[in-house]
């Protein structure tokens, strides 16, 4: 393109704008490093909450340094997906995530820090099962959309739901419906699952699959599980 033409199409870009605004993309207003440190201590009182005692090891600070950099980097990522076998600490970090946010009180993009303290000013983070949705999604379509519109939604245990269900002689598909809701809003999602890559694509579809790889940055888990007796004490090798 010639440089005249350029100039010519920035004009009619920033033309078009008018009027339209981008979605900021949520992150912590800190350092890699600085979230690294808050998620370590949000994790290790998840852990504490469950009266387990927290060991270090290699697998959690893997974890962890990938969320960090997740919620601090200048991507286009608005998405984190925690996957991986069960009992891993996936739902753990997800929880740990959610207080984190609650406990910084993080404001919106554009709102002002003399704005006041209303609650509509800082970011919500709310967590809901995968097979409530299905539940939510069947009998009250509101209170669903509510969920699609969330600050940061977190939704635990996607696969473990009826992938269709049956409302009124018509088949819907409250997952395959929700992301694509949140796709099309561009708004921060995390969610935990044990289905590998491949497995998402083929119950999902290919058309959820292709958005969620365009929004979501992916921290596999390949601990063993933690629901044994010593499990979360024995160091993490690889």
């Amino acid at each position: 393109m010639e440089i005249a033409n350029e100039k010519k199409i920035a004009g009619l870009v920033q033309f078009l704008r008018k009027g339209r605004t981008m979605t900021g993309r949520f992150r912590l207003p800190m350092s890699e490093e600085q979230a690294y440190e808050y998620l370590l201590a949000a994790y290790i009182m998840e852990v504490q909450l469950r009266y387990r005692r927290f060991i270090y090891n290699g697998f959690v600070e893997e974890q962890l340094k990938q969320v960090a950099n997740c919620l601090t980097a200048n991507t286009a990522k608005f998405g984190i997906v925690l996957c991986g076998g069960c009992g891993n600490g996936k739902t753990t970090m997800l929880k740990a995530l959610q207080n984190l946010v609650r406990r910084l009180e993080i404001l919106k993009p554009n709102i002002s820090p003399n704005a006041g303290h209303s609650s509509d000013n800082y970011y919500s983070f709310t967590i809901v099962n995968a097979m409530q949705i299905v539940q939510i999604r069947k009998t009250d379509y509101n209170k669903f959309c509510k969920l699609a519109e969330a600050d940061i939604l977190g939704i635990d245990d996607i696969g473990t739901e009826p992938a269709e269900v049956q409302d009124y002689g018509n088949f819907i598909y409250p997952i395959k419906e929700l992301l694509a809701m949140r796709y099309d809003a561009q708004l921060f999602t995390v969610f935990t699952t044990n289905l590998e890559p491949k497995e998402i694509r083929q119950r999902y579809g290919d058309r959820i699959a292709d958005r969620l790889n365009e929004m979501m940055t992916k921290v596999v888990y390949r601990n063993l599980t933690y629901r044994t007796e010593n499990a979360q004490m024995a160091d993490g090798q690889g």
